[in-house]
């Protein structure tokens, strides 16, 4: 990347097996997290330098955590700073590592005998494991985190805290598994950590996610496996071994980049039959606009104009662009039936109900001929979501700002009534 500004680096606050964490003085509530050519394997019972690891880590997280920020998940990641090195806010680290599973393998068997590998968690295992090197990670149950009582930049980790953290990790692993499929692999399993932003009092993803943070298998062949498994594996390092590692770190590393990129095209265009609409359709617009779902309006009446209404459909059938057209029209709604019954693309009707005639209004949206298939969505927000779950089951960018926006609501919603509590106590 091009020559990173220089930073006013201040001293380090914490050193792990593969990273050091500096503060940045002129910057308050920042830190950079600097990786190391150091990899490590059973708490660094196996540790060995490996050229380049740095850069190739460094890559792979800022990518990931690019990924997670745009779909709209809450990590401490600000920016890459270099080819080593990125910004983060600074967090009080909470100590346990949060491991989600897809399918059973690795020390999942060791420690439950008689489950075969590959078997397939729906819905994903969760597991908690205290960071104590001294004694190996030991696991932990929710009772005993909750019994910890941890309190860090001032926020107390209770029951809310956790169930925040639980459901966020299942989160960000579909988000993750849904945008490695995409390269046809297997996101096996994965660990994260959070943390408590010290200016937010937020829990926020933190520390790093890179190649040491998962299993990845190619086509679901864990024989193809990419991930520091490789290393863990080895009989015995060698340079020839080593140089084996490092080049599936860089394909991981290659690969997580095409994550951000979207694999398929697609619009909506919603269809007005007035500019008195318009203030309505801007809202589908802009909603539209948050899944990253270019949208298009246009002003068209199946009544009085029918033939340009069908011009307009066919613009828009003709450059094989995956589109839905979501039809606006109040009083009698002729946009939607006319739209569904001559286009095979989806079509939602979202009328602009008034309180006079509204409830008479709603059934030509409502009651359609045979042969029609238009859904009728009175929210224009709803339209727009329901539009961007079309899209999400072949774009899988959308999907992951669609799933991001469920966690965010779940989480909302639990803090509110964690506030309202704490007010009746």
């Amino acid at each position: 990347m091009a020559a990173a500004p220089e930073l006013n680096v201040g001293q380090k606050l914490n050193e792990g097996k593969t990273k050091q964490i500096f503060e940045l003085p002129d910057q308050p509530g920042l830190v950079l997290v600097q990786s190391m050519d150091q990899i490590t394997a059973g708490n660094a019972v196996r540790k060995d330098q490996m050229e380049g690891k740095a850069a190739i880590a460094n890559r792979t997280t800022s990518s990931v955590f690019k990924l997670l920020q745009e779909s709209g998940i809450k990590t401490a990641f600000v920016k890459q700073h270099s080819d080593t090195a990125f910004v983060a806010a600074r967090c009080e680290m909470i100590p346990i590592e949060w491991v989600c599973r897809r399918v059973a393998t690795g020390s999942f068997l060791k420690r439950n005998p008689g489950v075969k590998e590959g078997y397939r968690f729906s819905p994903l295992k969760m597991e908690m494991f205290f960071k104590d090197d001294a004694n190996n990670d030991p696991q932990w149950s929710e009772e005993q985190l909750l019994a910890a009582k941890f309190s860090l930049a001032g926020l107390a980790i209770g029951q809310c805290e956790v169930d925040v953290m639980n459901r966020s990790t299942v989160a960000i692993f579909e988000i993750l598994e849904k945008s490695w499929a995409t390269q046809s692999c297997t996101l096996v399993d994965m660990k994260i950590e959070f943390g408590v932003n010290v200016t937010t009092q937020e829990i926020v993803l933190a520390d790093v996610i890179d190649n040491d943070s998962w299993r990845l298998w190619p086509a679901g062949d864990r024989s193809q496996q990419k991930d520091k498994q490789v290393y863990r594996d080895l009989k015995e390092v060698t340079p020839e071994a080593m140089q084996v590692v490092k080049r599936n770190f860089e394909w991981v590393s290659e690969r997580v980049k095409l994550l951000l990129e979207r694999q398929a095209s697609g619009r909506v265009v919603v269809l007005m039959g007035s500019t008195s609409d318009l203030a309505h359709c801007e809202k589908i617009r802009k909603a539209c606009t948050s899944y990253g779902i270019p949208c298009i309006l246009r002003v068209t009446s199946a009544h009085k104009g029918p033939d340009e209404t069908l011009r307009i459909k066919a613009e828009y059938e003709g450059d094989s662009v995956s589109t839905v057209f979501v039809a606006v029209a109040g009083r009698s709604n002729g946009l939607g039936p006319v739209m569904s019954g001559n286009t095979a693309y989806p079509v939602i009707n979202c009328p602009p109900l008034t309180p006079d005639w509204g409830a008479q209004d709603v059934w030509s949206s409502l009651r359609m001929p045979s042969g029609l298939g238009c859904s009728t969505i009175l929210s224009p927000e709803a339209a727009a979501q329901f539009a961007a779950q079309i899209f999400g089951l072949t774009d899988h960018l959308v999907w992951s700002r669609l799933r991001a926006s469920m966690l965010n609501t779940w989480v909302s919603l639990k803090l509110a009534d964690q506030k309202l509590q704490a007010c009746s106590l």
